[in-house]
């Protein structure tokens, strides 16, 4: 278990996200529910946030809930949304406290009322933090993100507010949720599972990776603090060899 004094402080990534897997599995492993495993999973989140924070990451984005997860049991669904509800009313004063903005990327009409009321206020309330931003994606994923950024520069061409050959990378980028956030440098899933389970998948192009067989509820300070050690010990090349990073 990696310590504080392991991390270079002066090479956080600015943006980490987070695929939290494994809830279920550690339900079952216990013999309860999978919501018992949602339930459990709040410590994970805590830890993360804070332990997040105080290292000096900029934006941390947690996959909380994709569009395929509303093809989940009707109770599942519904125990999860009133966990959202209760967990944002609860953590809001910690995350004002601590001068962490919170925002929401995905579909976010698809959510209950009261979810959407909830966020709305946590959001409204948090808006003033300037040490962290955190970020839920919610009734989010990759496909939707792109389909949606699609239609609307579309629109925008139609209208003749943008021509088509002015179209490039970084004017997808800012038609994408995340506009005006940095890609992640770091993605880490837990459970052990190997894929990104269409999450930000413009955003991922060169992030790297971090697998750990942890499941979510037991994700704890000293995990992300390994999770950080690892990506420090590896070279960014972005296409280009070593020899001309050093030459750089």
């Amino acid at each position: 278990m990696a310590e504080r004094s392991e991390i270079d402080l002066s090479n956080i990534p600015a943006h980490l996200a987070v695929i939290m897997d494994g809830n279920g599995r550690w339900a079952k492993q216990r013999g309860g529910l999978r919501v018992f495993g949602h339930q459990s999973a709040i410590t994970a989140v805590r830890d993360t946030v804070e332990e997040a924070a105080e290292l000096g990451i900029k934006y941390l984005t947690l996959y909380a809930f994709s569009t395929e997860n509303w093809n989940r049991p009707a109770l599942e669904v519904t125990a999860l949304m009133q966990l959202l509800v209760h967990t944002i009313r609860n953590e809001t004063p910690t995350l004002l406290k601590n001068s962490v903005r919170l925002q929401a990327i995905g579909d976010l009409a698809t959510l209950p009322g009261k979810c959407q009321r909830e966020l709305a206020e946590a959001i409204e309330i948090t808006k003033g933090g300037t040490r962290m931003t955190l970020v839920l994606a919610l009734s989010y994923s990759g496909r939707w993100d792109l389909t949606q950024a699609s239609r609307r520069l579309a629109a925008d061409v139609a209208a003749g507010r943008l021509q088509p050959e002015a179209v490039t990378e970084a004017t997808v980028t800012g038609y994408l949720a995340t506009a005006g956030m940095p890609d992640p440098e770091l993605l880490i899933r837990t459970s052990g599972e190997q894929r990104i389970s269409n999450f930000l998948l413009w955003q991922l192009a060169y992030t790297e990776l971090y697998i750990t067989p942890v499941l979510w509820p037991d994700f704890r300070r000293s995990h992300l603090r390994d999770a950080l050690v690892a990506y420090q010990q590896r070279e960014r090349r972005f296409g280009k060899t070593s020899e001309q990073l050093t030459v750089s």
